[in-house]
């Protein structure tokens, strides 16, 4: 989705947007990672963008999405009703400066940058740059930027309830409806070979 810079007017500008399931199951799916999770219905995604400063716009605004995977534990379909709101401060990319090229100062620029903000940054990365990206100056493209905060919202694993019993290992039942009564005590590899042995 492109947002031209001479649609933000002073009082910003309201986006509204349905996103399909196909669109969605193909972020959660592209540069041929899959996340493990789909789209069980439409999305939609709400943004405020506003015009700050003269080259600057702050993008403020919400994907709302319901997926589904099956619980990493006992398979079952999990359905996640996730709200991901993010907030991303665009800036032109001609006014940020190129790093300097000697490394030196590059770590003179870090040190200055850390003993500024008081220890709030870590490395060469500040906490405050944490939620700025740049753009041309003339569109924003909205679809990298909430399809980089799903993916980040979307959990590593999905499960059921947290104190899912997940399967028997050996029947394959479903522990949270029944037991099954297989013998679950652990087995030594080595000694394993033993069980079959019979005595005349």
């Amino acid at each position: 989705m492109i947002i031209h810079l001479d649609q933000i007017r002073d009082d910003g500008l309201r986006v509204d947007e349905p996103l399909s399931r196909d669109t969605l199951d193909a972020l959660l799916k592209a540069d041929g990672y899959d996340t493990g999770f789909h789209a069980v219905e439409d999305g939609r995604l709400t943004a405020e963008l506003r015009r700050v400063g003269a080259t600057g716009v702050l993008v403020k605004g919400e994907v709302r999405v319901k997926l589904g995977a099956p619980c990493r534990r006992c398979l079952a379909d999990v359905t996640l009703d996730l709200p991901v709101p993010f907030s991303v401060s665009l800036t032109k990319a001609a006014r940020v400066a190129p790093p300097p090229e000697d490394p030196s100062k590059v770590e003179r620029a870090v040190e200055q940058r850390e003993r500024r903000d008081e220890g709030e940054s870590a490395g060469s990365f500040a906490l405050d740059a944490a939620d700025e990206d740049v753009f041309d100056g003339k569109k924003i493209d909205l679809d990298p930027i909430y399809r980089e905060q799903l993916l980040l919202a979307v959990p590593m694993n999905a499960e059921c309830r947290e104190d899912c019993q997940g399967l028997c290992g050996q029947c394959g039942q479903n522990l949270n409806d029944a037991q099954c009564g297989c013998d679950v005590r652990p087995v030594d590899p080595r000694l394993a070979s033993l069980k079959n042995f019979k005595l005349n």
